[in-house]
């Protein structure tokens, strides 16, 4: 179990920041970027948890909140230099979680016929900003050496997830706000 006794340490106050295994960086390195961008699509996730009237989809709730802890693992594994070992944490299991939700989520959307606008409801406008802080936290982990090779695949799939969500809570679909070509005249 983790204990945090004190939140103030003044450790960062210089620009550096230490990993699980003691190391120190500096707070601008790939791999700091990589873990500030993961804390963020947490974030956002939480935001998109919080919408008013809550989510429209029952299991949404229930599917983001294992999302969120599954990306505190993440985090955890980008605090680990290494590729391997016990300490990391992700694994297939959450990935394959991911890609089922997707499919049932998916089965019950109409076809798309066009790109999608982010937009629509609140919630799926807040699933949205979640997807491209999500893969901006993917690009992020190109930068990174010795990663837990199941990130990158974890995130690229979360962006896939949470557009499909975005599309389930847009009334399944009806509310998708469709790009329009030359709209603009």
């Amino acid at each position: 179990m983790v204990r945090i006794d004190r939140v103030v340490t003044r450790g960062g106050d210089g620009g550096m920041t230490s990993l699980g295994d003691g190391s120190r960086l500096r707070k601008d390195t790939p791999r700091i970027e990589a873990i500030g961008a993961v804390d963020e699509a947490n974030a956002a996730i939480g935001w998109l948890r919080a919408a008013p009237g809550g989510l429209d989809s029952g299991s949404a709730d229930a599917m983001l909140a294992r999302i969120q802890n599954d990306l505190f693992d993440v985090g955890a594994d980008l605090c680990v230099p290494g590729e391997g070992g016990d300490r990391l944490r992700l694994t297939e299991v959450p990935l394959a979680r991911l890609e089922t939700e997707i499919e049932a989520m998916n089965a019950g959307l109409p076809a798309l016929t066009s790109f999608i606008l982010p937009g629509g409801s609140e919630a799926a406008a807040r699933a949205h900003m979640a997807r491209v802080i999500v893969r901006r936290a993917e690009r992020c982990l190109v930068g990174v050496e010795g990663l837990n090779p199941l990130l990158q695949r974890y995130l690229n799939r979360l962006s896939d997830h949470l557009f499909v969500l975005s599309r389930v809570l847009n009334d399944n679909g009806e509310r998708d706000v469709l790009w329009r070509p030359g709209a603009n005249g």
